[in-house]
């Protein structure tokens, strides 16, 4: 892994409720959670946590995927897996 992903991955989880998120999508491996799911879970509103999921994205730690009108986020163990190993 190159330094600059390792430092985007590092800096998205540095910030207390994108890490929740990812603990959180980390105990519902492998089925995932819709994002109005996660924003209830952690009493966020929903227009946040989309800032915080598109984060999360960006910095490969979650995947997507649209199941009907819902997308379903799933932590990305393999990207977390390369940044620890950095």
């Amino acid at each position: 892994m190159e330094t600059e992903p390792a430092i985007l991955a590092l800096a998205a989880l540095a910030q207390s409720t994108r890490l929740d998120v990812f603990r959180l999508l980390i105990k519902h491996e492998p089925e995932g959670l819709a994002a109005g799911e996660i924003a209830k879970a952690l009493a966020v509103p929903q227009n946040t946590m989309s800032a915080h999921l598109s984060v999360l994205s960006r910095a490969g730690l979650v995947t997507t995927r649209r199941i009907s009108r819902s997308i379903v986020y799933r932590a990305d163990l393999t990207g977390f897996q390369n940044v620890m190993s950095f």
